[in-house]
């Protein structure tokens, strides 16, 4: 799960997505997932363009296909289910107004930083 979790960042990474933090949920009942991966961007077409790069790095990488995408229509808010790592990209505004983070504050967070 780590190397899909760093593999995932990676990609984001690549796109200038930003705020970028990782949630684990392996110690909750009931998580949906072992991990979360949160992350936002400026524009619509930004976040298409991170789940896009993040599809294409797991699958080049990883050998791993994502199960379920959510969102891509209006990519406000687009949703990668990678079974035990769902990766949310965020429209800046929406992931202000959502707080996925505070739901599961809780869980042990890693925060991601990169160099421009």
């Amino acid at each position: 799960m780590n190397k899909l979790i760093e593999t995932i960042v990676g990609a984001i990474e690549d796109k200038k997505g930003k705020n970028i933090v990782s949630l684990d949920l392996s110690g909750f009942d009931g998580a949906i997932c072992s991990a979360f991966v949160v992350c936002n961007a400026d524009s619509t077409t930004q976040v298409a363009a991170i789940a896009d790069g993040i599809e294409e790095r797991v699958q080049q990488a990883l050998g791993e296909k994502v199960w379920r995408v959510e969102g891509q229509q209006t990519a406000l808010w687009i949703a990668m289910d990678y079974v035990d790592v769902v990766v949310h990209i965020f429209q800046t505004e929406l992931r202000e107004f959502y707080r996925l983070e505070e739901l599961w504050a809780d869980a042990p967070m890693t925060r991601y930083e990169y160099e421009e």
